[in-house]
């Protein structure tokens, strides 16, 4: 008997049962579609997060953090055997910073990668208006050069802040939940109190939306000038500098060769934002394993299914035996009735599934905070592969769930249930 016979058999035993062979196929359907589209929902996810933290971050974070260590020259004299001793020479409240932040500058430009550099200091402060007060982190800068670094420009909600920050040395660009913490407005005055309990007045000149909702509670820009007054450290001095690269998938190896350059060490974006990637990673892998325990409860329907057919069908089993039928034609009939409700299961299950990525992605609703991002949908990213991947695994779970059966259709003894011994 050839495997067209067998297929033949295996299709009339299953249209003899269209609703059960509907139903069992169906749960692989449903299996199918909920998969595609959470691979689709966690594609999406996870590539917004990216997008976010590229466009909001530098491609390349140069810290204040030393990997040469510098030694001053009059530590150790070569000539004279004369050795210079400093004591208690460190101040535990002192900012880490960038010496000579020009010199650093001048000495990565060689960089071929590079395309914007911007120098900034970092300060934890308290804002307040009024009766109102939240901590906040400013970030001094050069407004010119920074509007090239992290997207600033396109995030802003007064078009011209970028302009009129760099006017008015006591303006400062606020994010919009920080704004509304505070209950200020474009043009408003608020009062920056640094650790050392000094108050520095400052306006308004803008407000921006990355979609980070915690950056845009918690940060704010000022001039570089400015934040170096509040910290307390010299005009040459930085907390850090930010680099724009001409291609971000090169951020690594163009972080690698500023830190050789400057001595400073150099962190790409995907290092900086090492946490948020993988927590985003991470639980779409869960949701994704989740989901997939959907074809599995499939699968034991598809074992089910064929359980009951093999004990209604005995006697048949017995007199294709009789007949010479070999044992391993028999097993291949009834895998080949789990392969065709696979594939009808898949058939209808990724098209369905098509249908509720396209359902999904165009659903809108208001912007939420309450979350990492905001946004007003569900992003949505379908590509052939998941289709694939889906196709596959449902086929292949269905094929496997009848190959229990269908060994068990080859242990019956033609004698025995033909003498009724084995119930039909």
């Amino acid at each position: 008997m050839n495997y067209r016979d067998q297929a033949r058999i295996a299709f009339v035993h299953l249209r003899e049962r269209k609703r059960q062979t509907f139903l069992t196929a169906l749960g692989v359907a449903v299996g199918s579609a909920m998969l595609v589209t959470t691979i689709s929902v966690s594609r999406g996810s996870s590539s917004n997060v990216i997008a976010k933290v590229i466009d909001t971050a530098p491609h390349v974070m140069i810290s204040a953090e030393r990997v040469v260590p510098l030694v001053p020259d009059n530590i150790v004299v070569p000539i004279g055997g004369r050795v210079a001793m400093v004591t208690k020479n460190i101040n535990l409240d002192e900012q880490e910073v960038i010496k000579n932040y020009s010199e650093v500058i001048q000495s990565i430009r060689p960089v071929d990668e590079l395309r914007s550099i911007s120098p900034f200091v970092l300060s934890k402060l308290i804002a307040r208006n009024k009766t109102r007060f939240t901590p906040c982190v400013a970030r001094g800068i050069i407004p010119h050069l920074e509007a090239d670094i992290a997207g600033l420009k396109k995030n802003l909600i007064e078009k011209n802040a970028i302009e009129e920050l760099a006017a008015t040395p006591n303006g400062i660009l606020v994010g919009d939940l920080l704004a509304k913490k505070l209950n200020v407005s474009y043009r408003g005055r608020i009062v920056l109190v640094t650790k050392k309990s000094e108050e520095f007045p400052v306006t308004v000149v803008g407000r921006f939306s990355s979609g980070f909702n915690a950056k845009d509670e918690r940060e704010a820009y000022v001039n570089l000038s400015l934040a170096q007054r509040m910290e307390g450290i010299a005009s040459n001095s930085v907390s850090g500098i930010g680099l724009r690269t001409a291609h971000v998938e090169r951020a690594r190896q163009t972080a690698g060769q500023v830190e050789a350059l400057s001595g400073y060490n150099s962190e790409s974006w995907d290092e900086t934002n090492r946490n948020i990637i993988e927590f985003y990673n991470r639980n779409a892998l869960i949701t994704l394993v989740l989901v997939g325990f959907v074809f599995v409860v499939a699968g034991l329907g598809v074992s089910s299914v064929m359980t009951t057919v093999i004990l209604q069908k005995v006697k048949d089993i017995a007199i294709m035996r009789s007949m010479g039928m070999l044992a391993r034609n028999i097993s291949n009939i009834f895998m080949l009735e789990g392969l065709m409700i696979g594939i009808l299961g898949v058939l209808i299950g990724s098209p369905l599934g098509h249908l509720i990525c396209h359902l999904v992605a165009s659903i809108r609703f208001e912007a939420s905070t309450a979350g990492v991002l905001k946004s007003d949908r569900i992003n949505i990213i379908e590509l052939p592969d998941a289709h694939l991947i889906v196709i596959v695994f449902g086929i292949l779970i269905a094929v496997l769930s009848s190959w229990s059966p269908a060994r068990k259709a080859t242990r019956y003894v033609p004698v025995s249930i033909l003498r009724g011994e084995v119930g039909a």
